[in-house]
This record gives C-alpha cells, structure tokens and sequence, in this order.
C-alpha cells in the first residue's frame, strides 16, 4: 500500500462521468449554442464512448437538466463559502464579496456567462426546463435575500431583486452585449454596487 508523502499536496478528486457530461454540454453551448448540442456531440466533447451520454440522460429535457445542474455546480464555485459573508459582517462585507463574484465572472468565467443566457433562453420556450431552472436558481437567490435582510433591508426580496437585476445587466452587457469588450475594473465594480446598495439602505455597516 502506497502512503502519502507529508507535505503533499491531496490528489485531486476524480470528476464523475455525470460531471464530465455536464461539462461537455456546457462548452458545446458556448461554442455551437442549443443547435450544437446533441448527445452524439457530448460523447466527442467529452472523450467518451458512443452512447455514454444517452445512457446517462436518455431524453433531451435530461441532457438539458444535466447541463443545468452542472451549470450550478459551477458557478457555486465561482465565491467559495468561505468567502461569502455571514449574517453579521455588515453592508460592506456584502459589497466586496458580490464585487469579487462579478469581478471574477467577467474576467475568468465569461464562458459560465454564455452558457446560462443559451439555458435561460431555452426554458422560455419548455415550460418543463423552467420549472427545472428555476429551482436551481434558487439556490443563489435564497442566501441574498438572506444577506440582504441582515445588512438592515426592510424589503430584502425586493432589493435583493434589484441587486440580481444590476448584476445580471451589467454581466449580460460586458459578456455578450455592446460593452463586451469593456470589462469594468474591480473598483469600479465596487462603485457600482456600493451605489445601488447605499440607495437602497443608506449607510452601510
């Protein structure tokens, strides 16, 4: 038996098939957008045999789902939870914790950006993928609302609205609008949301 020498580093943890499948639709979406993603095109992306993604989603709404629960996974790890803010750390932990998540999205991520737009815009048109979209977007709406009520909002689903509703704008025109190819600096960042979160609570903490 093989033991591990002191000092190093963990092996990484091997990426299930499900995630290697997730992966693949993910890229075939920002490179072909919906048109472009098929199960045959997942099983090359991804190096896998014929047949492998069919095996593991059989229809096309669970291709889709496996791209939005991959989606998710990914973009969860965009703020790891040990750089969020808790419940006690004020207005202005908020601001540089949501200035380090867009900061990161427009300059390392931009490709997460794209393939959410190409789901989004795709459960518009199947009822039954919005539904599925949906509540997996509220696994990042629930703690804001969350955060938002702790940094002294009296209305902290409707600001916590307006908060989504800046961020998403502003990434949508930075990834794929008509300010695409100007990518705001973190301090400006900053700025804008210290902002719109002043105008909404006045002094923060």
């Amino acid at each position: 038996m093989t033991r591990a020498t002191a000092g190093a580093p963990a092996p990484e943890t091997p990426v299930s098939r499900a995630e290697r499948i997730g992966d693949a639709a993910l890229a075939l979406l920002v490179e072909r957008g919906m048109r472009g993603l098929t199960h045959r095109a997942v099983d090359e992306r991804a190096g896998l045999p014929q047949g492998s993604t069919s095996n593991h989603a059989r229809t096309r709404q669970a291709l889709l789902e496996t791209a939005v629960r991959r989606q998710v996974q990914r973009e969860a790890e965009v703020l790891t939870p040990h750089e969020l803010p808790g419940p006690e750390s004020g207005g202005d932990a908020l601001v540089d914790a949501l200035t380090l998540a867009l900061h990161r999205y427009l300059t390392d991520h931009r490709s997460l950006l794209v393939s959410r737009y190409e789901l989004a815009l795709e459960a518009t048109r199947r009822p039954e993928l919005r539904t599925f979209f949906d509540s997996a977007g509220s696994t990042f709406h629930t703690p804001l609302i969350a955060m938002m009520a702790a940094a002294g909002s009296a209305e902290p689903e409707r600001h916590a609205l307006s908060l989504i509703a800046w961020s998403e704008g502003l990434m949508f025109s930075c990834a794929a609008g008509s300010f695409h190819a100007a990518v705001p600096s973190r301090a400006e960042l900053r700025t804008g949301i210290d902002e719109l979160m002043r105008g909404m609570l006045g002094d923060l903490a």
